[in-house]
């Protein structure tokens, strides 16, 4: 994260220009958190009442799993419509529309049957993909000196809001006498809430040059930038086989469907913890390959022991599981800056990471729908979770060592 914070003077003083007149820097903060709360709810919240879907509509193993994927693959492809949006809008106006678009998708895919939860879905992911682009660089535009703080406690308001998405949707299903409909439906409600009190910085701010965003060419030749885009991708992909699966997989071991969504809410809500804690010490050392080994074979023994392990140890595993995928997260955006030589690299760097890496991951909870349909059980997707986690580990020791890529 070092390198975001080693702004020049100059770099500070644009960004101070940047940001609205009148706006604490405190208040800003409150409102990227609330932003950053509202992009992992809408997928998280399916895989809790997937079992649910599935019983009242018949929606076989290959289609829960596209449903699944279809959103991760939004984030990537909507994604790189970000830099269109923000020259024509502004990056505010920008997270603006988005947290509407992604209000209106949610509301979409909660008025009932298949076509209109798949197109809700859709609609959602693609939002989310856009502002989540969008966010990295009004962290740093208005806060350049603490851009790592920001960054790490922006990672753990996405943990949380996966948590929540996790554990509080069958609950309020249960507590309001809804059906599955109107539970994925209610995520709208902070969606908008986060919408209004984005408003005022959308108004008063102008629309910067935001011609750096564009992406560099150079990237897609260099094997560094392949490696870091390989472990984005890839450790993306275990998070959400969890986000889809892991719910299903503890309903059929035989847990009742509140118990899973809490195993699962518990999983998401300590990724906080690593998120949180990773980008600031990896960043410490010019070598991160013994942190790639940690946050790798904590997830490996983490949800293998959920698919196939004592259940007895469940919540163990549930904490490792969540513990590893949040260092993941926070290590693969950690690895972005720093073998990135300066901030237009770091910028076009992240654009091609999460662009592709978001595309690759899609393919994880669909092949783990397809196992699981063909096998019938969870000893094979846990065969392919573990083989996820061993090509991570790979790319991100790669990834990991101490060289910036070329631009």
């Amino acid at each position: 994260m070092r390198t975001i914070e080693r702004d020049s003077g100059a770099g500070s003083a644009r960004a101070e220009r940047a940001a609205a007149p009148g706006f604490h820097p405190v208040l800003i903060g409150l409102g990227l958190m609330l932003v950053a709360f509202n992009l992992r709810p809408a997928l998280s919240s399916i895989g809790p009442l997937l079992p649910g879907i599935r019983a009242g509509t018949g929606l076989s193993g290959a289609l829960a799993g596209a449903l699944v994927t279809l959103p991760v693959l939004c984030l990537g492809v909507f994604g790189r419509l970000a830099p269109v949006l923000v020259r024509r809008i502004g990056p505010d106006a920008g997270v603006l529309v988005g947290l509407v678009v992604l209000a209106l998708g949610l509301v979409l895919r909660g008025l009932g049957g298949l076509p209109l939860l798949f197109l809700g879905s859709v609609v959602a992911a693609a939002a989310i993909g856009i502002v989540g682009v969008i966010l990295p660089g009004i962290v740093k535009r208005d806060f350049p000196d603490r851009a790592g703080l920001m960054t790490g406690l922006y990672t753990a308001l996405l943990c949380l809001g996966a948590a929540a998405g996790a554990g509080f949707t069958v609950p309020l299903r249960q507590g309001l006498g809804l059906g599955w409909e109107g539970a994925l439906m209610l995520w709208a409600a902070p969606a908008l809430v986060a919408a209004a009190a984005w408003l005022p910085f959308a108004r008063a701010r102008p629309i910067p040059n935001a011609a750096a965003a564009q992406p560099g060419g150079g990237l897609w030749r260099d094997p560094l930038a392949w490696q870091v885009t390989a472990f984005m991708g890839l450790q993306s992909s275990l998070a959400y086989i969890v986000f889809g699966w892991l719910p299903a997989a503890l309903v059929d071991r035989g847990f009742d469907i509140v118990a899973a969504g809490l195993v699962a809410s518990v999983s998401a809500l300590a990724q906080g913890v690593l998120a949180l804690l990773v980008p600031t010490l990896a960043a410490r050392r010019p070598d991160q390959r013994p942190w790639v080994i940690l946050v790798i074979a904590l997830p490996l023994v983490g949800f293998t022991g959920l698919l196939v392990g004592p259940i007895a140890l469940a919540w163990g595993f549930a904490l490792l599981l969540g513990l590893g995928l949040g260092g993941c997260f926070g290590l693969a955006l950690t690895l972005i800056v720093l073998r990135a030589g300066d901030p237009r690299a770091a910028a076009e760097l992240s654009a091609m990471a999460q662009g592709v890496g978001y595309c690759v991951a899609a393919l994880g909870p669909f092949l783990v729908g397809v196992v699981h349909e063909v096998s019938g059980g969870w000893g094979l997707p846990a065969a392919l979770y573990a083989g996820l986690c061993l090509a991570a580990a790979g790319f991100g020791l790669m990834a990991a060592r101490d060289r910036t890529v070329r631009i």
